[in-house]
């Protein structure tokens, strides 16, 4: 890809008064990012919020999650649909909190791919493993069973430009994160599955990604980006770490 993409995830976090000074910050400083695509993910009630605030800048929205369903009576259920009307662009699917935390398994992660296209929203599929899968030596089998689920359903053409984020579980909140080398390797491993021919997908690291470890993960030839968690709440950081991005 052309410039790197940096994507923060607000998870459960933020009021319309944090929302509103964060964005004025990140607009503020958007220089700082120039040249770097950027987007934020709030959670779903300042979605609506978010765009309004980030009319006319570069900076893209995105949800967290989306159901599978178009409309209904699915009780507490946000559609691709709603999400698109609102101004979103991205939607994040499969994030490894959803997955072991809501027990969305990959069929399901899958399907809310599949659902997010179909409403023109860009999905952020997340892949990765747990701790114990990396010390079996499985990361590739775990990964390439999150991909193939996706592949299975949508075909071929679903992934090969894709966005794709690796999120290694064992690094998501925990203070840890890859090493550069790990990352690649596994950046590399998900690119020669997917990539097809010149269409090839945008693969982004997440998993406690800092102003201080940024730049030797965005360094790295497979790494085209960050999806970035509790860092992305802090507008100064975040735009540390699309500063990183830029060289």
């Amino acid at each position: 890809m052309s410039r790197k993409l940096v994507v923060g995830n607000w998870k459960m976090h933020g009021s319309r008064a944090q929302v509103g000074e964060l964005l004025e910050a990140l607009k503020a400083g958007s220089a700082r990012a120039q040249g770097v695509g950027v987007a934020v993910c709030p959670p779903f009630p300042y979605l609506a919020q978010a765009v309004g605030l980030l009319a006319g800048t570069d900076i893209g929205v995105g949800a967290q999650n989306l159901a599978v369903e178009t409309a209904g009576a699915y009780t507490g259920e946000v559609s691709g649909e709603m999400l698109a009307d609102v101004g979103c662009r991205y939607v994040i699917v499969g994030h490894s909190e959803r997955r072991t935390l809501y027990g969305e398994d990959s069929a399901l992660v899958a399907r809310k791919y599949k659902a997010a296209t179909e409403q023109g929203l860009v999905p952020i599929l997340c892949v990765g493993e747990q701790l114990s899968e990396r010390e079996a030596g499985t990361t590739e089998q775990v990964v390439a069973a999150q991909l193939d689920a996706v592949l299975d359903l949508c075909g071929e053409a679903a992934l090969a430009s894709a966005l794709i984020a690796y999120e290694p579980v064992w690094a998501i909140g925990t203070g840890k994160v890859a090493t550069p080398e790990q990352a690649q390797a596994v950046h590399a491993f998900i690119r020669g599955r997917v990539a097809r021919g010149a269409d090839t997908p945008t693969l982004l690291y997440g998993g406690s990604v800092k102003p201080d470890n940024a730049a030797g993960l965005f360094v790295q030839q497979d790494v085209d980006g960050g999806l970035i968690g509790g860092a992305s709440l802090d507008a100064d950081h975040f735009l540390a770490i699309c500063e990183a991005a830029r060289s």
